[in-house]
């Protein structure tokens, strides 16, 4: 993921939980571009116009991670989970605070593409609050299979990396994107609209 070797990213991730605040600035400073990436890739997904931008949603995503350092943070994988669930947040609040100064307006609600649906063509819109909702719902009788979603469409990882992280097979992690997408397709183009 970085050329930083992971024995120096597992160094600093271990001072960060001991409490080591600038142990997360100098991990965010080696793997920034990445994180950037990883933002910028899920802006691709945004129409145009959107009021939050790729740094931003880093920014932001690092703030929620200063001082709030989780204990058993195994890997780069792992701490990239934390990542993608920060960035997740940031775009759901920033969904919801523009969703209470626009309420009811379709066309100034904040989106995500359907790239759940990535197969179908012209794949329609997914409202980001209608995707956390869902998402909360299906951590309830399949935990795993949210957080598969969590990190492979906020996170931006691989089904290799999304496996390491939960201590499972590729394999697994496939089966469990597979009916988590389904069953949040079903669900997200039931929903009433605004």
């Amino acid at each position: 993921m970085t050329e930083t070797s992971p024995p120096e990213l597992t160094a600093l991730l271990e001072r960060w939980q001991s409490g080591e605040e600038q142990a997360l600035d100098q991990l965010w400073s080696i793997i920034y571009r990445q994180v950037r990436e990883l933002a910028r890739h899920q802006f691709r997904r945004e129409p145009a116009g959107h009021t939050l931008q790729p740094t931003a949603l880093v920014n932001e995503a690092y703030v929620r991670l200063m001082g709030n350092a989780p204990a058993g943070i195994e890997n780069r994988a792992h701490f990239f989970a934390l990542v993608a669930k920060a960035m997740r947040q940031v775009l759901v609040d920033h969904a919801r605070r523009k969703a209470a100064h626009k309420r009811g307006s379709r066309e100034d609600r904040v989106t995500l593409t359907n790239t759940l649906a990535a197969s179908a063509r012209g794949a329609s819109a997914v409202d980001a609050l209608a995707l956390h909702e869902t998402l909360e719902r299906l951590s309830t009788f399949r935990p795993r299979a949210a957080k598969v979603v969590e990190l492979r469409y906020f996170g931006g990882l691989s089904l290799e990396h999304t496996a390491e992280v939960l201590g499972v097979t590729a394999k697994t992690v496939g089966r469990d994107w597979q009916a988590a997408r389904l069953w949040l397709l079903d669900r997200l183009q039931a929903a009433p609209g605004p």
